[in-house]
């Protein structure tokens, strides 16, 4: 039996949240397919506990924050706050974020999923298994359903619904893949134990016994966050995936998950036994997954440039905008940092958001035209929102008008806001 739908959004993470609440606030009957038992995706399974590119990149060390776009991004960011479960804007260096824990992000998620009805269908435990030009064929534990829609957004950030259609894709070299992020919550941990001096002085720590072989390589880029919950932090550990990392292959997403589990676990049994305030530490969840940064990007009608991101470029068909440096984690050992000229902020034009050859197929997230650098940069989660509630916007436009452009979608982000 077929489903008849107006628009159908791939992906239940940040991006495929906004576009697929966007599409239905505007009146579009709209289906939103996720594979998890949650919305969120790398905030809720793999645990990534701060909202970066909410905020504008300050101009000045003690300027105010600002958001970087209006619309769903600032208004999802404003219900994030108003739990008791997240911090912010919080300024780390030379940028601001929100600090949240996952398990508030995915409440938020069914919520405001919840508040579209009956505009909105929202189905979770389902893959896609097979596309064409008009429909989708969904699967859950062994049974199929066949779906129609007129329009499309993959937010599935590995660009899987546009590869099944048949749309061009390009993939970076193994070697210059953005390293994946084991994320997991430590539990017990005593009050005043992560300051920054603290944290500091455990960096120190972690040195010293990674020299004395107590420890494995790997986690000398441990890094720790306290989470809003008291006794509680998050702890990420980047992965090297291997000298063949592959984000696309059954074996290879295998074997992080258990190597991240394995690192956590050692690290933990040290920090218990060596570190005060952390006598009475464990593992107080492991995340559903771990954080893929980069695999496949969609070929749009505009491809974002390193330089675009370097410069801050503005285009005629902006329809949001990334406030993040190119945060390039091409090996375990931290981030690589490259700011916008003068701290500018880059738009996003509409183009990037289309397919090249496909007229019914848009994209957002981390898999929407760019390069690798550029990605780098339009990742996270606060540009996600703002990428995803513009496709969103545009695919629902493409049903009712037939064409789509940047002034319809602003006039309809205007519209929405709320």
């Amino acid at each position: 039996m077929n489903e008849d739908f107006d628009v159908c959004v791939a992906g239940g993470g940040s991006a495929g949240l906004a576009a697929a609440i966007a599409a239905a606030r505007v009146g579009a009957r709209t289906l939103l397919v996720e594979r998890h038992g949650s919305l969120g995706g790398m905030a809720s399974a793999a645990f990534v506990h701060s909202v970066c590119g909410l905020y504008r990149l300050p101009a000045a060390k003690d300027a105010e924050a600002q958001m970087a776009n209006d619309g769903f991004a600032a208004e999802f960011g404003r219900h994030l706050l108003g739990t008791r479960d997240a911090d912010g804007p919080v300024r780390m260096g030379r940028v601001d974020v929100l600090l949240h824990r996952p398990a508030a992000f995915t409440r938020l998620a069914d919520t405001l999923t919840r508040q579209e009805s009956p505009n909105l269908s929202v189905r979770l435990h389902t893959e896609i298994a097979a596309a064409d030009a008009d429909t989708m064929t969904l699967a859950c534990r062994g049974s199929f359903r066949r779906i129609r829609a007129r329009a499309w957004v993959d937010a599935t950030g590995d660009a899987v619904l546009a590869t099944l259609r048949g749309a061009p894709c390009e993939t970076e070299s193994s070697d210059r893949l953005q390293r994946p992020a084991f994320i997991f919550a430590l539990g017990g941990v005593a009050a005043d134990t992560l300051g920054d001096d603290a944290r500091l002085r455990l960096a120190g720590r972690l040195v010293l016994a990674v020299k004395a072989g107590a420890l494995p390589d790997a986690i000398l880029g441990a890094h720790f966050r306290a989470s809003p919950q008291p006794g509680e932090a998050f702890v990420t550990i980047d992965l090297t995936g291997g000298t063949d990392f592959d984000p696309l292959d059954a074996a290879c997403l295998s074997a992080l998950e258990t190597e991240g589990r394995d690192l956590g676990e050692c690290l933990v049994e040290f920090l218990r036994a060596e570190v005060a305030g952390f006598a009475a530490a464990y593992v107080a969840a492991w995340p559903g997954r771990a954080g893929v940064r980069e695999s496949r990007r969609v070929i749009g009608r505009y491809r974002i440039e390193t330089a675009d991101v370097a410069a801050g470029a503005e285009f005629p068909d902006t329809v949001a905008h990334s406030a993040w440096p190119m945060e390039l984690r091409e090996t375990a050992s931290g981030p690589k940092l490259r700011f916008p000229a003068e701290g500018r902020n880059c738009g996003v034009p509409l183009r990037a958001l289309r397919a090249r050859d496909d007229e019914s197929l848009f994209v957002a997230g981390r898999c929407l035209s760019c390069s690798h650098e550029a990605q780098a940069s339009l990742r996270v989660i606060g540009t996600c929102l703002a990428t995803g509630e513009a496709a969103g916007l545009a695919a629902a436009l493409q049903v009712a008008h037939g064409a789509c452009d940047a002034k319809g979608v602003l006039a309809a982000r205007t519209q929405i806001a709320r």
